[in-house]
């Protein structure tokens, strides 16, 4: 109970520090606020694990890193968060470096992302779908 009150009041204040760039440029202050945005995540908040996955896909070092962001937006997406249903479908259909295109689960995943009221969502599945229609 003490620690995810403590995780839960670590990630609030990281999440305000992170609008100041001063900080995020401290290699020390990076680290802090990565730490707490990670033990936030892997406790199953879906919040943290769209945001912090967003984070590591986009910005992260190295395909580990990721790797770890397209898992953490796929857990955020699986749970109803439509910002990260909606990434994920975008690399799915582009792919990654360990995964070849699947278009089949990029709609899956931005079928979820319509569910949740994204707004591009549901022009993207209609691409795809118009895209893969016979002729």
């Amino acid at each position: 109970m003490f620690l995810q009150l403590k995780a839960r009041a670590g990630y609030w204040l990281a999440r305000r520090l992170f609008h100041w760039s001063w900080f995020v440029r401290q290699p020390r202050g990076w680290l802090w606020l990565e730490g707490q945005f990670a033990r936030m995540a892997n406790l199953g908040d879906v919040g943290a694990q769209s945001f912090y996955g967003h984070i590591l896909t986009f910005r992260g070092v190295g395909l580990g890193a990721r790797e770890e962001g397209v898992r953490l937006l796929r857990l955020a997406a699986l749970a109803g968060d439509g910002k990260a249903a909606y990434q994920v479908g975008v690399i799915s259909l582009a792919g990654t470096a360990s995964k070849a295109p699947d278009p089949v689960e990029a709609a899956r995943f931005w079928e979820i992302a319509v569910k949740a009221g994204h707004p591009l969502a549901s022009i993207k599945l209609n691409e795809l779908k118009s895209s893969l229609a016979p002729r």
